[in-house]
């Protein structure tokens, strides 16, 4: 049998994951006439900036057969349970700052009993925030509490969570299980690119180890798009009339030894976009996002240094441009993007590892064993082009309801630069909460109740008192919101703080 060769263009994140996945996936080691290779230049550096994700890492990183507490050790990993929203509502005023938490736990679930419904006709002016009345994480999160305990099964615990980690690390504890699992690692630099009549790739010489041969091409060569932009030639759809930023600038500060260490992401909104603070173990990844059209670079600089405090006036911060937008054909004959040469939106939600994972499980999954190596490509653009496009509307829900009042936010807010389906459910939303048959799952990110966190949080008005004689369970579902409470104090009580485990596993 003939070798059937897959050749990684890049390294990083995008290409280890790639690697490890499909030697994995595709039982490398057992088949002699399979070979994958990473293709890394030497002279290029990956972006590497702290990073938070997904919960659907630990299934990843589970299946690659990587130790939750080697990852969390070499990657300075804490864990991250949500992300918590300041000032995205409106505009603070001195001194007045709000927030909501998008925790990963669903909201408490009862068979015969809705309690969203219940909550939204609550008086507003004394119900607790909806995150806090429909799930005990919010507590556990703001009191810096731990999703899991010490004793407990590698990734599994009683709360959902992720990780906030270290990219530059995460990649070489991936290039180390890549491998392990089989796969050959090649250090060279592309100067060309062979097309053949057809337009598929027919070769790719390097300047270091000369010419490479594969049936299938994986590009990971990150914003460069080397293989699938330059020499494929495939078009670049941009989005940036939906998603306005376009710029990010981020830095490393040290974490004081006495510091709280935060278990969720910390977005704070600015004039022309946001800040992420992500606390690693001893540092805290830190980044202004942007539009260049609202703000100038400079000032982008002021408010992050305004934002990291006294003795950061000459913060070493790194510049990322990006145009925010994705590939519509991401796999083009034998050629396929995967990471940053296929799209990037924006750090909001962190949905760059969670594309990546998408996209490496459907090629694993698909990939012939025999016959035509792009027979798969159109149902794979189909799905991954409808996955972006539905990442573009809950990432601009997130925008466009903001009471705000910089230009910015206002640009957001005109229905021209809201998605259609978004903008029809939002309609449909004033008069009922979202439900699951709004999405279709193969191809969401998110859910139903991830879109209800967005929304109540930032207090959009969803008007049931119409119905209100419809939902006659009140007594009951107060009691089923006390429980919620009862439950994250004892949460609260019982489980050890984020800190606490992180010196744990790493001791």
């Amino acid at each position: 049998m003939n070798k059937r060769r897959i050749l990684i263009v890049g390294g990083g994140t995008a290409g280890w994951l790639t690697a490890a996945y499909l030697a994995k996936a595709l039982k490398l080691a057992e088949r002699s006439h399979l070979e994958v290779t990473v293709l890394e230049s030497p002279d290029i550096s990956s972006v590497g900036v702290g990073e938070g994700t997904f919960p659907t890492i630990r299934s990843t990183l589970q299946f690659l057969g990587i130790d939750e507490a080697r990852f969390i050790r070499e990657t300075s990993a804490t864990l991250k349970q949500g992300i918590r929203f300041v000032d995205w509502a409106r505009t603070p005023t001195t001194g007045q700052h709000q927030q909501f938490f998008h925790p990963f736990e669903a909201p408490f679930y009862a068979e015969d009993l809705n309690l969203v419904p219940y909550w939204l006709l609550q008086d507003e002016a004394r119900r607790l925030p909806f995150a806090e009345a429909m799930t005990l994480q919010v507590r556990v999160a703001e009191a810096h509490r731990a999703p899991k305990r010490a004793g407990e099964a590698p990734y599994a615990a009683p709360l959902n969570y992720a990780y906030h980690f270290d990219a530059l690390k995460l990649a070489k504890l991936l290039a180390a299980r890549a491998l392990e699992l089989g796969v050959r690692h090649v250090q060279g630099t592309v100067t060309d690119v062979a097309l053949d009549a057809t337009g598929a790739i027919a070769h790719l010489d390097t300047a270091q180890q000369g010419r490479f041969q594969a049936e299938l091409y994986i590009d990971c060569t990150g914003f460069r798009a080397e293989l699938i932009g330059k020499a494929v030639g495939t078009s670049f759809k941009s989005v940036r009339h939906q998603l306005f930023a376009d710029r990010a600038l981020a830095c490393k500060v040290p974490l004081d030894g006495n510091a709280v260490m935060e278990s969720s992401t910390i977005a704070t909104a600015h004039e022309a976009g946001w800040l992420w603070e992500i606390g690693l173990n001893g540092a805290r990844g830190i980044g202004c996002v942007y539009s260049s059209s609202h703000i100038s670079d400079d000032r982008a600089a002021d408010i992050l240094r305004d934002y990291c405090g006294a003795g950061h006036e000459d913060l070493a911060m790194r510049s990322i441009p990006f145009t925010p937008g994705y590939r519509e054909q991401q796999w083009v004959r034998n050629c396929v993007a995967v990471g940053l040469s296929a799209g990037f939106l924006e750090p909001l939600e962190a949905t760059g590892l969670v594309l990546i994972e998408a996209a490496v499980g459907m090629i694993a999954e698909m990939l012939p064993h025999s016959g035509p190596i792009h027979a798969p490509a159109r149902r794979f653009n189909e799905l991954m082009t409808a996955r972006f496009e539905n990442i573009i509307n809950f990432l601009k829900l997130h925008y466009c309801i903001s009471q705000r009042e910089e230009p910015f936010w206002r640009d957001n807010a005109v229905a021209a630069t809201i998605p259609d389906r978004l903008a029809g459910l939002l309609e449909e939303w004033k008069l009922r909460p979202p439900g699951r048959f709004d999405f279709v799952l193969d191809t969401e990110t998110f859910a139903f109740f991830n879109y209800q966190y967005i929304l109540y949080g930032m207090g959009f008005g969803t008007d049931l008192s119409a119905g209100r004689s419809d939902f006659p369970q009140t007594v009951d579902a107060d009691k089923l919101f006390a429980k919620i409470q009862r439950f994250a104090d004892r949460a609260v009580a019982d489980l050890p703080s984020h800190r606490a485990l992180i010196q744990q596993i790493n001791r």
